[in-house]
């Protein structure tokens, strides 16, 4: 699955579009998590076990978007973007979405064949 955040894929060519696919993940706050955060703000610098959440939601909405993808017969996904809402002050939902398409592999040029 070639996924990425351009319009096209180089040396491909997308032979069909089959539409908006989507994946998406809703994750609470953890009090530990709250309480290692507010003690580091008091210190400063990142929060690494926010860092991780994040990443971890990031990759669970894109893992449900190739998903998606797949159960269409898509073999790439164009224009991927990423979105986050907060759902409450308690939860936030991490969104990844794009176009699902079949692509194909560009052929060579005859005059790059040497003909």
């Amino acid at each position: 699955m070639i996924v990425a955040t351009t319009e096209v894929a180089t040396g491909y060519r997308v032979v069909r579009t089959l539409g908006l696919v989507r994946g998406s993940s809703v994750r609470v706050r953890h009090i530990g998590l709250d309480l290692i955060a507010s003690l580091r703000n008091l210190a400063g610098g990142e929060v690494y076990e926010y860092t991780k959440l994040l990443a971890e939601v990031r990759e669970q909405a894109v893992d449900r978007m190739i998903a998606e993808a797949e159960a269409l017969g898509a073999n790439g996904i164009l224009a991927v973007r990423f979105q986050s809402a907060e759902v409450s002050r308690a939860a936030a939902e991490m969104v990844c979405y794009g176009t699902a398409v079949e692509l194909r592999p560009e052929s060579v040029e005859p005059a790059l064949r040497g003909e």
